[in-house]
């Protein structure tokens, strides 16, 4: 069987086109930016009816340019993914192989599109992010690897090998290597190559996406639960309680951040149960919030808030001690162990290096959060909506919870999003150093770790989940561009 390249025989004909509208691309855009920096950008005529348009002239010209040839140039990369899902790797090589193994994942994208397109005037901000193009385009990157992590780590589909299995002979081979006596049943070739264990790199890039959708949204989530429920009241409270929990939060972001994550997954500290005590204390927030936000909704409605209570902080109970517990115990030493909840009621058991990795980037990440909230809490107390709820006799958490939080959304979920991307880097930096997680896992810190060392040779292995962090943590940032541009017209 011959190895694939990366187009096909349908290279033969697109690539050409491909390169040639590149290629002027580039130019324009390059011809755009002098025009721009020579005419000072478009201006602005006011028309008849009010509203704004653009004068034309040669920047006019070389934007409507440059969008067209842009435009054709995504049409040539649309081409190479659609034929390749239909007619797979035989027409379209490497590029082919990859798009029909992902094709789950292109429809799911289409429907989210199609589906988010058709409703958005009823989506609050996540429709208006549809009116966006840099929103559309960060939020595409990010559900990319959303569906494709999960796809590849809970159901099994898109990768074409078992991520830890080694197949002979398959070592640091090149993308589009074919198996030696591949079985019947068994994917071919290796679409993005063997690493230095003879694993295949396609396989492993999307099992570790589901390493980082698993750890890196929810720990940014617990991180802005604590976050917010210690920055409200010292923003709204001031006084002692505002000096003592921001000199704490300043006291943690004053060590180094990587340094600040050395101390925490070192096994030394892992030994001596640190880490689960940190995540009995910080993972306690989210029913902390909860219980109070809906206490102060329902608090003049008792036959509503009790029962309501009772149903929602029994489930959260639940979910909390099954984060702590791991095999029966909330801590476990060589010299002593805490019990926890018992494995037949146990829900899951977070493997010890990733409760680690999650707590580590809660710990860090909350008190900037709190500083935050803190800030948009001391600006919001003094506007006249809030006076207006003081007046009603609104309780302090009734006006934190339900008039302060809410108008302080928007720079909130953009820097949800930021620090999604933040925590991204955060995990490919643990994972690089070999701090954390296991040695074999297939996130992407650890696979550019693996294959860094033969980088001249076989870059492959090392640039493959690269690219893939870049991407992501790109689509994040264009994603709080979209979110941002759009929550300033609320």
């Amino acid at each position: 069987m011959e190895p694939l390249t990366w187009t096909g025989s349908l290279g033969i004909i697109l690539d050409p086109i491909l390169y040639a509208v590149a290629a002027i691309f580039v130019i324009a855009l390059a011809v755009q930016i002098v025009l721009g920096i020579a005419s000072g950008g478009a201006r602005v005529v006011t028309n008849p009816d009010g509203t704004l348009s653009s004068a034309g002239g040669p920047y006019g010209m070389s934007t409507a340019a440059t969008k067209w040839i842009g435009l054709a140039l995504v049409l040539v990369v649309l081409t190479y993914i659609v034929m390749g899902a239909i007619t797979g790797p035989g027409m379209v090589g490497i590029i082919g192989g990859m798009s029909q193994q992902l094709i789950p994942v292109w429809i799911a994208l289409v429907v989210t599109f199609v589906v988010s397109i058709k409703f958005k005037r009823k989506l609050g901000l996540y429709g208006k992010l549809f009116d966006s193009t840099v929103g559309m385009i960060g939020f595409a990157l990010v559900m990319f690897w959303i569906f494709a992590g999960v796809m590849a780590g809970v159901f099994d589909m898109i990768v074409t090998h078992d991520s830890l299995s080694q197949v002979s002979g398959m070592k640091n081979k090149l993308p589009g290597t074919p198996l030696n006596g591949a079985e019947e049943g068994e994917y071919a070739w290796y679409l993005l190559g063997g690493d230095n264990l003879a694993r295949d790199v396609f396989s492993r890039l999307f099992k570790g996406a589901w390493v980082v959708v698993q750890i890196a949204p929810l720990a940014t989530l617990f991180a802005f639960m604590v976050g917010i429920t210690l920055g409200l009241p010292a923003g709204y409270y001031g006084g002692r309680l505002d000096t003592i929990l921001s000199f704490m939060a300043n006291l943690i972001l004053a060590f180094p951040v990587i340094l600040l994550f050395y101390l925490l997954v070192t096994p030394e500290i892992v030994a001596t149960g640190i880490p689960n005590y940190m995540a009995t204390v910080l993972f306690v927030f989210p029913l902390v919030f909860l219980g109070v936000l809906l206490n102060s909704r329902f608090y003049t409605q008792p036959s509503v808030r009790t029962p309501l209570l009772i149903v929602v902080l029994g489930i959260t109970g639940w979910i909390y001690l099954s984060l702590i517990s791991t095999d029966g115990a909330i801590v476990s030493t060589p010299t002593y162990a805490i019990p926890g909840l018992p494995n037949a009621i146990d829900l899951f058991n977070i493997e010890a290096g990733i409760l680690v990795v999650f707590v580590s980037v809660v710990f860090v990440n909350a008190p900037t959060v709190f500083r935050i909230v803190r800030g948009l809490a001391l600006d919001i107390k003094t506007r006249d909506y809030v006076a207006a709820a003081q007046t009603r006799g609104e309780g302090p958490w009734y006006i934190m919870l339900w008039e302060i939080l809410p108008n302080a959304r928007g720079p909130l979920i953009v820097d949800f999003c930021l620090r999604i991307g933040y925590t991204t880097i955060l995990l490919g930096t643990l994972g690089f150093f070999g701090l954390g997680l296991e040695s074999e896992s297939p996130d992407w810190g650890t696979t550019i770790n693996a294959g860094r060392r033969l980088l001249s040779i076989y870059p492959h292995a090392a640039i493959a989940p690269a690219l893939s962090l870049l991407t992501l943590v790109l689509g994040l940032n264009l994603l709080a561009d979209g979110l941002r541009e759009e929550s300033l017209k609320d």
